[in-house]
């Protein structure tokens, strides 16, 4: 099996059609990027950036024998997912996830979730409460316990895996070399043969609006409010928009979602977000879409927003307590010195590299949300794996049109592979199979049953496409239809599977049932 994986990886770096150019426009080799430097003995690798794809890669590279030094400015290693972003939105399982820290439950989200459904559901299921309340300071203290035990895990695992660790800000001063402003207020110099900037994003910031995280927040004051906002505005109707939505929604807060696009998530299936959208809306959640935020005022007690329409139009006024500007991020790149050591970026800031991850200057690599590709924490994990992978001879592998992606609401939805919308703008004729929760017993027997499965297929081979979920754990779920599409497998392959009864995961079977030929229990 072993044997056949890497056959496979060797295949797939000499097959892959590569469709932007930057992307194979620096070819180095291996062996002339580890040459980079011959005077810079002090390490193999050397990481800038802690988080999930940097320590990943800290870690990999040292249990590859490569003597390995990470570098870290926050002091907390996990990066944005873990400090303040995946892991603090949902806290309650994460005491024994410490091997897989950037996992797919988020604490509020899921403490969220059980207020909601103690105050709202289970009298219907036969249990009772004389009163349902809140303890936020509670809440956000078991979330700072998670967040503080999950960084300490890392650094656990650094110490096992004999990772040195820096803390504080690093800058290039050559291809060989990073100046660090340590957290202590000193200065060191680190010298590596191969470097991975591994920094990440930030906040993409909007014109006109200063983020103070107390009124005007992201996501990182919106997990640290002292108190339920009466009034949310959220600025972005993404990923991460919609989930801290969901929060403060289910806490008790009116929230409103402000979208200059026609649509929310714009890169889902536009069924599936239909029907998200709609179940949102059930859960209250408002949405102004085509909208465009042109002013905001807090110099008052609340905030006001001026709205105009996207494409121009008579102004209205939004008021809130708190508004969440979630527009989106930028790569996080300030500061590094690439300018100073002539590393190449896009427009959108993004470093370029090439298939092995590789800058322009040889020695020099970059991975995770610093360039292009889904800026998940998952893809950059996987970035991280593969680029160390290519440094020490190995042949690394990542295929970003294979990477799942999650919104944690609830329910959640789960997609990989392309979309409806894609498929027809490929010209490619295609089936498609659908099954509805409602029609699958361990939901209906949960009182759960919100969503559907969809599986697109090729019309003449059966090869699956794409798989879009939107159910209770649908970013559980989804990783069967991954290993899936990975093998290249066709939606009868699926469908001859024996799932357990009753399980949600029937809903998958049954939708790969609907795709090639007919499902049995709808």
């Amino acid at each position: 099996m072993a044997m056949a994986s890497l056959a496979r990886r060797k295949a797939y770096l000499l097959s892959r059609t590569v469709g932007t150019d930057n992307v194979l426009k620096y070819g180095f080799s291996y062996s002339v990027s580890r040459g980079f430097a011959s005077g810079s003995d002090d390490n193999d690798v050397v990481v800038i950036g802690g988080g999930p794809g940097g320590y990943v890669a800290a870690i990999k590279a040292a249990q590859l024998g490569l003597k390995t030094t990470c570098i870290e400015k926050r002091g907390a290693l996990g990066g944005t997912c873990l400090n303040v972003g995946c892991i603090p939105s949902k806290f309650s399982e994460f005491l024994t996830l410490f091997k897989k820290t950037v996992s797919a439950a988020k604490a509020l989200l899921h403490s969220s979730h059980m207020y909601h459904e103690a105050k709202h559901s289970f009298a219907h299921h036969g249990v009772k409460f004389s009163s349902v309340d809140v303890d936020l300071p509670a809440m956000m203290a078991q979330k700072d316990k998670a967040v503080t035990n999950l960084t300490r895990g890392i650094e656990g695992l650094f110490k096992k895996n004999k990772v040195n660790y820096v803390k504080g800000y690093g800058k290039f001063i050559s291809p060989s070399e990073v100046s660090v402003d340590t957290i202590e207020g000193g200065n060191t110099v680190v010298k590596g043969k191969n470097i991975i900037v591994a920094t990440g994003s930030d906040v993409k910031s909007l014109p006109g609006i200063t983020i103070d995280e107390k009124r005007i927040v992201s996501s990182t004051g919106a997990l640290a409010l002292s108190e339920i906002p009466k009034k949310l505005v959220v600025i972005g109707a993404g990923y991460i928009g919609l989930e801290m939505g969901s929060v403060w929604g289910r806490l008790g807060s009116e929230v409103t979602v402000v979208e200059f696009a026609p649509d929310i998530v714009p890169t889902m299936d536009g069924e599936v977000r239909k029907q998200f959208q709609r179940t949102l809306e059930k859960q209250k959640m408002k949405f102004m879409l085509k909208t465009k935020v042109v002013g905001v005022d807090s110099s008052g007690n609340g905030v006001k927003l001026t709205l105009e329409p996207a494409a121009g139009g008579e102004q209205t006024i939004l008021e809130a307590d708190v508004v969440l500007v979630s527009a989106g991020r930028t790569p996080f790149t300030a500061g590094l010195g690439l300018d100073k050591i002539g590393v190449e970026t896009d427009k959108g800031g993004r470093i370029l590299v090439n298939e092995r991850f590789v800058t322009n200057v040889p020695g020099v690599y970059a991975i995770g949300d610093v360039i292009p590709g889904p800026m998940l924490a998952h893809k950059a994990e996987e970035d991280g794996v593969a680029c160390v992978e290519f440094i020490a001879g190995k042949h690394g592998h990542v295929d970003y049109d294979k990477v799942p992606g999650v919104v944690y609401t609830h329910p959640e939805v789960a997609s990989v592979g392309k979309t409806e919308e894609q498929v027809k703008a490929l010209g490619v004729e295609y089936r498609v199979g659908k099954f509805p929760f409602l029609a699958n017993s361990r939901a209906k027997a949960i009182d759960d049953a919100e969503g559907l499965v969809k599986i697109l297929a090729d019309k003449e081979t059966d090869k699956i496409l794409g798989v879009h979920i939107m159910s209770p754990n649908a970013g559980e779920l989804i990783h069967e239809a991954v290993l899936a599409i990975n093998y290249d497998a066709s939606s009868e392959d699926i469908a001859r599977v024996c799932h357990a009864h009753p399980t949600m995961s029937e809903a998958l079977k049954e939708a790969a049932m609907a795709t090639y030929d007919k499902p049995i229990h709808i």
